[in-house]
């Protein structure tokens, strides 16, 4: 761990962490005590880097290839927000592709907490007026009424 680390520095050391598949080197960017918040997901936040090790541990073996594809970034004197995917096959043959938005506050050169939004690419589906109607409860399954 290196306390001197910036902001931006950490930003760079996890996405290279993650791409190298470096356990270690990853789980370093993290306060033993760092807090991650799922708004969308709540059951899913978690306190602790041996959760970070824990995750990626599984995700670095069942998708050998994962990378990540950085689309934007922000860096602030207090920590970074990355816009970005997930990408890779699974050992199982599936394909992997998530997007995900990681809003990290950092001190003392660690991430000390983090709110995630990740979800899979879904390439089909319901189109957004059909998304906003059922969101309102204004679905009709019936066309002609």
């Amino acid at each position: 761990m290196d306390s001197t680390r910036t902001p931006s520095e950490l930003f760079d050391e996890l996405v290279a962490a993650t791409n190298d598949h470096d356990v270690d080197r990853l789980v370093d960017c993290f306060a033993d005590d760092y807090d991650l918040t799922d708004p969308v997901h709540p059951a899913r936040s978690f306190t602790g880097s041996a959760q970070v090790r824990k995750n990626w541990t599984t995700m670095f073996t069942a998708v050998p290839d994962v990378h990540l594809d950085v689309q934007d970034h922000v860096v602030t004197d207090t920590g970074f927000w990355l816009e970005a995917s997930q990408v890779g096959n699974r050992r199982d043959g599936m394909h992997l592709e998530m997007r995900t938005v990681f809003i990290a506050a950092v001190a003392d050169g660690l991430i000390t907490s983090a709110r995630m939004y990740a979800a899979p690419v879904e390439p089909g589906g319901p189109d957004i007026d059909a998304v906003f109607a059922a969101m309102a409860g204004a679905v009709r399954t019936d066309p002609y009424r």
